[in-house]
């Protein structure tokens, strides 16, 4: 049987990749290799599946292509295990399987990325080498996915985290949370020549862009007056033609690494094709398996030049562009139709997000919360045409059943998602004159799905197993005596959650929201089945 390793040395005889139909890199990485440690001119902190799948495969068709000569830094500043078991061990290659609708599997080694670095100011070689990348003028994008939680500095009540107080008070020189390490390296910047920079959050979340500067320029106000910073780091972060945070739109989708995918590869005699779990519950592997459709939409400010990241799917636009794309997308066409989906599938047992879409109520629900609720109110932003972006969602995208995505990943940190996803479109129908929030009828009974979902309990009554979510606890008590068949009203359980602005986007109660919310509940705890017949009734 052939072996193939997915090493530099097991890319040395090429014919039994080929033999496979492996789409192989197409330029000189010890070159690549070299211009880039030299001359870095982006690096990107979160390492995980959307990097690898989108991001360093943009690069590598600009490699392949000519296009560019220097590739991508990664660095990991959350789970470091990423770093030390899936990009070292594989000379920081990855596997790319794209899996399209028509069942057609594409396998490229993507190999642009040149260095993964741990960002841990004790770790002091890789420290060290992050600071002299941050000190090289070549320089020009620091890109980030380390979801949307990554640039929260503040509990829900408001207060400081102790991390960040701890790197307020002691200043930029061993930062311990992420975006204070963030912070300490553009400073190296600052003391190093002031050269302009773009900081480019590609998260999903709603002015991701405007999220990080608010954290970055946190750190920066509190270190200048504690004395620990020059004040004149404040003015550097301020002006927009020395550091730049672009909003940007990302969008494609990569679940976890998939069985049947891995079984394709151990076929094919590919020997890395076991997955890991981390100790912080990341799900890694040498591959990434994600859908062919692909999108970024970034604002074009680049003070300081940007790098070739030019490709299918990938468009610069102005802000108010992209902050159009993002409400489509975030709010409206896409992500609120996967938490519903999320949420439902988690309760009525589903295992795949595409075979939810062959069950009718719920490809109903999610048809009616995207063309009947959420086009109303999306503003098109002429460059993607909404009703066709949710077309392709509906139609293509979500039933692709050979993409093994999950409810349960998808149900990752609802709490932190449902202010974007519902919350922004609750807030259009208030702000319309012609519109009604209190008509809305679809997206209250999502919202009292979730407060359903948070009993842990699923439809037939038997235990379920909740995503991780970092208000889990907090939000999970408020419902913790209610148990299937019990009678309403819960409103004593439930306002404190319903009213609570910081998970909703909205307090639903002022909303009009609320009431319908509570209803909705009472009939999804009737008893074992009644969140089948709810969603039917809907």
């Amino acid at each position: 049987m052939v072996h193939i390793k997915l090493t530099v040395e097991g890319l040395m005889d090429k014919t039994p990749w080929e033999e496979k139909g492996y789409i192989l890199p197409r330029f000189d990485q010890k070159l690549v290799n070299e211009k880039t440690y030299s001359s870095p001119n982006w690096i990107h902190f979160g390492a995980g599946n959307i990097f690898r799948a989108f991001l360093a495969n943009v690069n590598q068709n600009n490699l392949n292509d000519k296009k560019t000569d220097i590739g991508i830094v990664v660095a990991e500043g959350f789970d470091y295990e990423i770093i030390e078991k899936t990009y070292r061990p594989h000379d920081n290659m990855s596997l790319l399987v794209t899996l399209k609708a028509d069942g057609a599997i594409e396998k490229t080694v993507v190999s642009s990325i040149t260095e993964s670095l741990i960002s841990d100011s004790e770790s002091e070689a890789d420290w060290n080498r992050l600071k002299d990348i941050f000190k090289n003028n070549s320089l020009q994008m620091v890109s980030f996915t380390i979801t949307e939680k990554g640039y929260n500095l503040k509990d829900n009540q408001g207060n400081y985290f102790a991390i960040v107080k701890e790197d307020f008070e002691k200043g930029p020189k061993s930062p311990k949370s992420y975006m204070g390490k963030v912070a300490s390296l553009l400073y190296e910047r600052y003391e190093n020549g002031k050269t302009p920079l773009a900081l480019v959050s590609m998260d999903n979340c709603s002015h991701n862009g405007t999220r990080l500067y608010n954290a970055i320029n946190d750190y920066a106000k509190n270190w200048a007056e504690n004395n620990h910073a020059d004040k004149g780091f404040v003015d550097y972060v301020n002006d927009e033609t020395k550091v730049s945070f672009p909003w940007s739109m990302i969008d494609k989708i990569t679940p976890r690494p998939d069985d049947s995918v891995k079984e394709i590869l151990i076929k094919d005699g590919f020997e890395d094709a076991q997955g890991i779990v981390t100790s912080k519950n990341t799900y890694i592997a040498s591959f990434v398996n994600a859908e062919e459709p692909q999108y970024l939409v970034v604002e074009d400010i680049f003070p300081n030049g940007r790098p070739v990241i030019e490709d299918k799917g990938v468009i610069f636009a102005d802000r108010e562009t992209v902050d159009k794309v993002e409400k489509m997308k975030v709010c409206t066409c896409l992500n609120p139709l996967h938490t519903a989906l999320a949420i439902f599938g988690c309760l009525l047992g589903f295992n795949l997000i595409s075979k939810e879409m062959e069950d009718r109520d719920l490809r109903s629900l999610v048809q009616k919360i995207g063309y009947e609720e959420g086009l109303p109110v999306v503003v098109g932003p002429k460059i993607l045409d909404p009703k066709e972006f949710i077309d392709e969602v509906i139609n293509v995208r979500i039933p692709n059943p050979f993409m093994p995505d999950t409810p349960q990943r998808i149900a990752t940190d609802t709490s932190q998602k449902l202010g974007i996803r519902f919350g922004e479109t609750i807030k259009a129908y208030i702000k319309r004159e012609d519109l009604d929030a209190s008509s809305l009828k679809y997206i209250p009974l999502v919202l009292a799905a979730w407060c359903r979902y948070l009993m842990g309990v699923d439809d037939m009554g038997n235990p379920m197993e909740l995503s991780p979510d970092p208000m889990l606890d907090e939000v999970r008590d408020y419902v913790k005596d209610i148990k299937l068949g019990d009678k309403g009203p819960f409103s004593e359980n439930l306002k404190p959650l319903l009213s609570n602005e910081t998970i909703f986007g909205v307090n639903l109660y002022e909303a009009g929201l609320a009431d319908k919310v509570e209803r909705y509940f009472e009939d999804l705890v009737k008893g074992e089945g009644a969140v089948r017949a709810t969603l039917k009734k809907a």
